[in-house]
């Protein structure tokens, strides 16, 4: 490839663990991408050593102080990277007119505004962070449809259910054949716990996942699969399904990372090992192809593949997001607000693991749902969920 051909890439979320792994296929792939720019929250150590492997133009840190002690270490080091601070300006480096591609993997809510603004710059955007679409839904979808940005789902299932469809799967899925969309879901580590024990794990243990390596917030939200919930959320939106259209197996292996159902009887499967590596080069290259670092894939090795219905009455998240789902408003945007919540106080050692979606489900009861018209709207709804959510937490853990 020739320099005018090289593409500019932000990522968004740097430190943590798609962070990571992008820049792991970044580097692979040295001759076709430059990184732009980096963010992250405040890991600024972490940062440090991304910066002086990758020398990106910009740095932000949205946590003032952790940025202001990665602006002395640049100096320094006598490194080039300038150091931005704040929330605007991982916005601004999203949608700096020299990036080609962002990848979006700022987990939680946090992510939603500087993913928006990447798909307002008309970016191509390839998204991690599943809150920012869950939380927002049509505003998210008729702002990518304005701004012609090119939207690429970055978590497994979806990015499978993206290469099984038909190019034209926008055009309707009843158009194109398509009968449903099967999400798969690893179980997370808990599957066949006993539900009496649920008290007493400990975060440790949730975030102890069988398959995958994440983040703890991620890892925990597998474990009672919120996770899932919100990917359900996330499949409606992305390929313009009905939540009646959308299934959920159980698939303990995490080979078959998502199946789509056509009318014919033909059921495509997109397979492959359980590393996001191959999601990410799959979206950094659509609709090219390039080495991810990823094993080969033995059948001959994973022996078997198993799947089965989810116990809703031991993934109870999953339930409530599904509920949401077919509410719509601003109901998403709630659960995910609660959840956060919820799961940050888990972490804290301030909840039982089992008390989660009590605290949500308490949450969604308390308050009414309105249509998601506009920004502000998603986000009132997402601070009252938070402050309500919080005294149920208070309450909870007062008499535990």
């Amino acid at each position: 490839m020739s320099g005018e051909d090289v593409r500019q890439v932000c990522v968004l979320g740097s430190t943590g663990s798609i962070g990571k792994s992008t820049l792991d296929v970044i580097a692979r792939n040295a001759d076709r991408y430059q990184v732009r720019s980096l963010a992250a929250g405040r890991n600024y150590r972490a940062m440090l050593e991304q910066i002086r492997q990758f020398v990106p133009e910009y740095a932000v840190m949205a946590d003032p102080k952790a940025a202001d002690e990665l602006r002395r270490l640049v100096k320094q080091e006598q490194l080039t990277t300038e150091v931005l601070s704040g929330s605007l300006s991982v916005a601004q480096v999203a949608a700096d007119s020299s990036v080609d591609v962002v990848m979006a993997a700022i987990v939680g809510a946090a992510g939603l505004l500087p993913t928006l603004a990447a798909v307002k710059a008309g970016k191509k955007v390839l998204l991690a962070n599943k809150e920012a679409l869950v939380m927002t839904g049509a505003l998210f979808m008729d702002s990518v449809k304005a701004s012609g940005s090119v939207l690429l789902p970055i978590d497994s299932e979806h990015n499978a259910i993206f290469q099984c469809m038909p190019r034209n799967y926008q055009d309707g899925l009843e158009q194109v054949g398509v009968e449903r969309i099967l999400l798969t879901a690893s179980g997370g580590p808990f599957r066949e716990t006993p539900l009496d024990t649920f008290a007493g794990i400990t975060p440790e243990q949730a975030c102890a996942h069988p398959n995958w390596s994440m983040g703890r917030k991620i890892s925990v939200d597998s474990a009672t699969m919120m996770n899932k919930g919100l990917e359900y959320i996330e499949a409606c939106w992305l390929f313009g399904a009905t939540p009646e259209q959308v299934d959920v197996v159980i698939h303990p292996q995490s080979i078959i990372h998502s199946l789509v159902d056509y009318k014919d009887g033909s059921v495509l499967a997109q397979m492959g090992n359980p590393d996001m590596r191959t999601p990410i080069a799959h979206a950094l290259a659509w609709p090219d192809r390039i080495a991810s670092g990823v094993r080969p894939l033995s059948l001959a090795d994973v022996g078997r593949l198993d799947f089965h219905d989810p116990c809703m009455q031991r993934f109870r998240c999953l339930k409530l997001a599904q509920e949401a789902a077919s509410v719509g408003g601003t109901a998403a945007a709630m659960l995910n607000a609660a959840n956060e919540e919820a799961v940050d106080a888990f972490l804290g050692m301030n909840l039982r693991f089992d008390r989660i979606p009590e605290v949500i489900d308490a949450t969604l009861q308390a308050l009414q749902v309105h249509n998601a018209g506009d920004i502000e709207q998603v986000l009132e709804a997402d601070r009252q969920a938070r402050q309500l959510a919080r005294k149920q937490i208070v309450r909870w853990h007062e008499n535990a």
